[in-house]
């Protein structure tokens, strides 16, 4: 019933609620072109074990044994990957880069699971960059891999690991060519056109209740009952004129 009731005021007062509905329509639009669209490009690197494996040996008349790095992954190197995660995401890292943390480009690193604890869960690392400029999106991604590269190459030299055994970084995924993401632009054109339907809603009924007080002090003035604070209108048979006090019979 009440949906009813508040249709009927709508169209009743349609000359109120359709300029009003436009006026949202134009913050709708306004809104939309006012957010900037953002890019998106992502990359993927894996951390690999050297050819002639993560160990040597002490006799130097002993053969070498040459591996396949993409065949030989252990729990290390998800490890290391791990920790690479942790040291691209730590905080200041991102102004060491030239980035503004208040501007509008910027990066995530992680594994590729949405689950913190699923950070050691496999040697990839995954990289994501977003800006308004499709290029800026692209170029920061670039940056993260350098600096990962030599994060890598610094922590194998802080625990004094041999260099044949230097762990190394491949990539599985260059980075990709900018995707436009329109999703921010979207929610704020409907939030200003829900806070414009509500907008011509109040004003629908605003214009309702003004026309419905306007309409009863018309009635009451044909109707003879408009006087002011009480008083009664001159005339009223309630105060004949004329009348003489008691005391004069």
């Amino acid at each position: 019933m009440d949906f009813w009731r508040t249709a009927v005021v709508v169209f009743r007062r349609w000359y109120v609620t359709f300029p009003a509905f436009l006026l949202g329509l134009a913050a709708a639009y306004g809104a939309y072109l006012t957010v900037p669209t953002t890019y998106t490009s992502y990359a993927v690197v894996v951390v690999t074990i050297p050819t002639t494996g993560n160990g040597v040996s002490g006799d130097p008349e002993q053969p070498l044994l040459y591996t396949n790095p993409l065949a030989n992954f252990d729990h290390g190197l998800s490890m290391t990957a791990g920790l690479l995660i942790q040291a691209l995401s730590a905080p200041g890292v991102a102004a060491e880069l030239g980035l503004d943390p208040s501007g509008p480009t910027g990066y995530k690193v992680s594994n590729g699971a949405s689950n913190p604890e699923l950070l050691i869960s496999g040697p990839f690392v995954f990289i994501e960059g977003e800006s308004t400029s499709p290029q800026a999106a692209q170029d920061v991604i670039r940056k993260v891999m350098e600096r990962a590269r030599v994060e890598l190459v610094e922590r194998q030299d802080v625990v004094g690991a041999p260099r044949s055994t230097y762990l190394t970084m491949t990539d599985v995924v260059k980075p990709t060519p900018p995707e436009a993401k329109r999703g921010s632009k979207l929610r704020a054109a409907g939030a200003a056109l829900g806070v414009a339907t509500v907008l011509s809603l109040c004003a629908a009924f605003a214009a309702e209740s003004f026309a419905t007080a306007r309409a009863e002090r018309a009635r009451r003035r044909e109707d003879g009952e408009d006087g002011e604070d009480g008083a009664v209108p001159h005339g009223s048979p309630s105060e004949p004129a004329g009348r003489e006090p008691a005391g004069r019979r």
